[in-house]
Order: C-alpha cells, then sequence, then structure tokens
C-alpha cells in the first residue's frame, strides 16, 4: 500500500488557478504542482512522468501525477543542522534499467563532526523503499558547524559523477588538496576514482577532487556540448557562474569579487596568476541555488540560456551564455519565493522548488 503525505498536497495540473507573468518569450504560467512541502531541496523526473523531492529535514517523496505523493523508506540518516541534511537527488540516465537514485546528504563524522556524502539505492519497483542503500563516497575531516555543504550532483557525459562540496565554513581549506572541502569532486558510480582525475600524481592530494578553490557550490548543470558548469554563494557579493575546468582552481579565499560581511576586503584582489576568473558574478549576491542550463522545445529562444534560482531576492535569474555570460533577465512572481532548485522536465517546462511557498511549480509557455 502506498503511504499517503498528508502535509503535502498534489494539486493536478490545471485544475488551479495559476499566475501569469511577463517574460522575454512571452507569457508563462506559474502552476503548484505540490503543496505543503518542508524546506524542499531536491527533485528529478522519473520515466513516466513520476518526480523524486528531497525534504532538507531527512524526508524523501515521490509525486505519481493522479495519485499524490508518497513517503520513500529507507532515505539515508543525515544531520539536519544548518544548512545540512538530505540535499540533491540524481536520476541517472539508465533509471529506467537499473532503478539506481544517488544523494547527497550531510553525514555524521566523529562525536559532532559531518560533511558532504553520497548515496546510491534502487528504488523498490512499487516505488515505497529504497533498496540496498550505500554510502559511495564521503568527504573527509567533518567539520562540527552547519554551513556550506555544497551537495549537487550532475552525471556527465561518460558516466561519471560530479559533486560539489562547499568550504564548510573554513575558508582556508578551499586551497588545500588534502580535503575536499571547497571542491569539485569526479568519482565513478560505485564511489571509486577516475583513472584521469587530476591529482592522481600529486603528494598528499584527495584522489576525487576535479577542480578547487570553490566557496559554496549549490548548483551545478552540464550544458549540451558536455561542459560543467556551477554556480556558488559569494560572501557579501562575488556569487559566481564558473566553467569547471579539469585541474582548475577557482581563487577562493584568495581572490573574490566579493567583500566579508564586515566589509572588510578578502584576500588580496580579484585576480591572481593561476587561478581562474568566473565567467560571470553579481554584487550583490543575489544568494544563488539550483541550476539548469536549458536545451528544451517549449522556450526555443531561450535555448543554450543559464537558469539560476535565487534565495535572497525571490526570482530565477535567466543568463545567456552565446559568449560571454550575462545576466538577460529576472522572471520574478508570488511563487519564486526562495528558489532552491530548477529543472527542464521532459516536455521542455520549467520546474522549480520554492522553499518559501514551501511547494514545486511548473513554468510553461501560457495559452491564450
Amino acid at each position: 500500500m502506498l503511504r499517503p503525505i498528508i502535509a503535502a498536497t498534489f494539486i493536478a495540473l490545471g485544475t488551479q488557478a495559476t499566475g501569469q507573468v511577463a517574460t522575454s518569450a512571452g507569457g508563462v504560467a506559474m502552476e503548484p504542482v505540490l503543496t505543503g512541502l518542508d524546506a524542499p531541496w531536491g527533485f528529478g523526473f522519473l520515466p513516466g512522468g513520476q518526480v523524486i523531492i528531497t525534504e532538507r529535514a531527512g524526508r524523501l517523496l515521490l509525486l505519481t501525477p493522479g495519485a499524490g505523493a508518497q513517503e520513500v523508506r529507507g532515505a539515508p540518516d543525515v544531520v539536519a543542522r544548518g544548512q545540512g541534511g538530505l540535499l540533491d537527488v540524481l536520476v541517472p540516465r539508465d533509471f529506467a534499467e537499473s532503478r539506481e537514485l544517488f544523494f547527497t546528504y550531510a553525514k555524521a563524522q566523529g562525536m559532532r563532526g559531518s560533511n558532504t556524502a553520497v548515496a546510491k539505492a534502487r528504488l523498490s519497483d512499487d516505488g515505497t523503499a529504497l533498496e540496498g542503500r550505500e554510502t559511495i563516497f564521503e568527504a573527509a575531516r567533518g567539520a562540527s558547524g552547519g554551513r556550506h555543504f555544497g551537495a549537487r550532483l550532475v552525471e556527465a557525459r561518460d558516466g561519471t559523477l560530479y559533486l560539489t562540496i562547499g568550504d564548510r565554513g573554513d575558508r582556508p581549506s578551499a586551497q588545500d588538496l588534502g580535503i575536499e572541502n571547497g571542491s569539485v569532486v569526479r568519482i565513478t558510480r560505485d564511489g571509486a576514482i577516475p583513472s584521469d582525475n587530476p591529482f592522481l600524481d600529486t603528494g598528499g592530494a584527495r584522489p576525487g577532487i576535479w577542480s578547487y578553490g570553490h566557496r559554496n557550490p549549490q548548483g551545478m548543470a552540464m550544458d549540451a556540448r558536455g561542459n560543467i558548469w556551477t554556480v556558488e554563494h559569494g560572501a557579501a557579493g562575488g556569487d559566481e557562474i564558473n566553467l569547471v575546468e579539469r585541474g582548475a582552481n577557482y581563487g577562493w579565499p584568495v581572490i573574490s569579487y566579493g567583500r566579508h560581511y564586515s566589509g572588510l576586503p578578502i584576500g588580496e584582489g580579484t585576480e591572481q596568476e593561476g587561478m581562474e576568473q568566473p565567467a560571470f558574478y553579481w554584487d550583490p549576491s543575489i544568494a544563488p541555488s539550483g541550476m539548469m542550463i536549458y536545451g528544451g522545445d517549449m522556450f526555443p529562444d531561450w535555448r543554450g540560456d543559464i537558469f539560476v534560482g535565487s534565495l535572497k531576492f525571490d526570482m530565477i535569474s535567466r543568463l545567456e551564455a552565446g559568449g560571454a555570460v550575462t545576466e538577460a533577465e529576472r522572471i520574478a512572481s508570488d511563487e519564486t519565493l526562495r528558489v532552491r532548485d530548477i529543472r527542464e522536465a521532459p516536455d521542455g517546462a520549467i520546474w522549480f522548488l520554492s522553499v518559501g511557498q514551501g511547494a514545486l511549480y511548473r513554468m510553461s509557455a501560457a495559452t491564450s
């Protein structure tokens, strides 16, 4: 038997009054799909129209169109403290055959520590439970605080997994290759280290590190060419979009376009030899979370554009990336309150999670 979630309400598309917002692509409709969510963090589309959703406190939900939402048993035990908890979910391309799912979460380490970890499990045939769950990766030397877990997952074209890990509030660690803090990590689906990772022959380096010098990347996406992009929180200013390159150092906290919250400067300025420049940065900060690069047919004028949710300004930022990355538009409505995650649906609609509304929404081309 499916276990209905009383605190979350499925709304059949087209049955609820929807908001309409003017955009560069014309009017768009904002339709609620699921309401009553508690600090939702990540979601993904399954074949057949189901949607898997994480809540930061540790609850995992499966939404079935026409049947509502149910809780899925067997989610990882999480440290739901500060920004930690049950975080991202990845539905791999072969889910229809493997039924495997991947999750990021704050995993307990020692008496009070925790750090970002990745678990994989098989979703049972009836969708009620995770089976065979195992932790395939965890970052070393967890901190006792609850900040900057990063925790986005992307499956690359070659089947490897890219994982973002924040600096955990320990700024210098983002420049320390002996710790995964402040890095993008690349692993296989079993948690092994690919043989072409850049620091395998660097003494003392953690072998999973692909790039480093990141602050807190809470968004990551792959473009049509297979390139990996991240969006990460700055301090007071300096939120960055970065094109992630093998072995590259993105500079935090040595260089930044932001300032400390105290108003004092960060590091040694905005440039330094051997450190990458962001593809784009915001000042003031928008508190970015969630990232998607659009490739669908519903909004052809937006193909190739980057979409980023804002936790601070309650909007979705659209950026054009044909050459230099530039912010082209801010899409804001009552529904875009603290946007945590954003994804392209199989039909080309754009879905997003609003923490402020506790809801999952579908953004689609408005019909006259």
